[in-house]
């Protein structure tokens, strides 16, 4: 059941969270890379020396990074999951960039963008441009079913107020001042946003970070 109340836990705020789940759908590490490979790409053409270099600091054009693209596009297509643990490691390394906000915002959308596309055409539509009094239902099943298989969490609507609960967000610690936390936020948004046509603020308002028990974000549900 979901709640506003919350145990505050009594471990220092720097220690690690005790994170655990089951292993997670591969389009969540992929996005995390792709994010992270779409912000250290240069925009404008160098040299091949250049090149060489960047992909020595930059983690974003490194070898690593490609393969492990490569292997989580395959496991995609396979429909293969990842083991928790290990997108638990990947979101702290990328929490430790001075960009990590940025790039956790960035994979949440297109955590979001490539789940949206496990679902019919025909369902995404109707969500988005039947009447309200229509669309609406079938847009609060197809976040519900995203919530459930994407973000091993839960949603619920409370009068105009939509509630995301989930209790072990892979990025809760993964960076300062719960920054890893916005993987979720943008991915929430962005799917209200494309199944929805909604574009309301999300609140973050519980916290796994600020010793929560759960994290939690509503937001308003009003289309644009």
């Amino acid at each position: 059941m979901i709640d506003g109340r919350s145990a505050r836990a009594t471990t220092p705020a720097d220690a690690p969270l005790s994170l655990a789940g089951a292993p997670l759908d591969a389009r969540l590490p992929l996005a995390l890379l792709e994010a992270v490979k779409a912000i250290d790409t240069p925009e404008a053409e160098l040299d091949a020396e250049l090149v060489h270099e960047l992909r020595n600091k930059r983690l974003g054009l490194s070898e690593t990074v490609y393969h492990q693209i490569r292997r989580y596009n395959e496991a995609v297509r396979a429909r293969q999951k990842v083991n928790f643990d290990e997108v638990l490691a990947l979101a702290r390394l990328i929490g430790r960039r001075p960009d990590a906000d940025l790039a956790f915002r960035e994979a949440g959308r297109r955590w979001a963008r490539s789940s949206i596309a496990t679902i019919g055409g025909i369902q995404r539509r109707a969500a988005r441009s039947l009447p309200s009094l229509l669309g609406r239902p079938i847009a609060l099943r197809l976040l519900r079913m995203l919530a459930h298989r994407f973000m091993d969490g839960a949603l619920v609507r409370q009068g105009s107020t939509l509630v995301l609960d989930v209790a072990s967000p892979v990025s809760a610690d993964a960076a300062p001042r719960a920054a890893g936390c916005g993987l979720y936020e943008a991915a929430f948004r962005e799917a209200l946003l494309v199944l929805a046509d909604a574009d309301g603020a999300v609140d973050h308002v519980m916290c796994r970070a600020r010793g929560d028990r759960h994290c939690q974000w509503r937001v308003e549900w009003r289309r644009r």
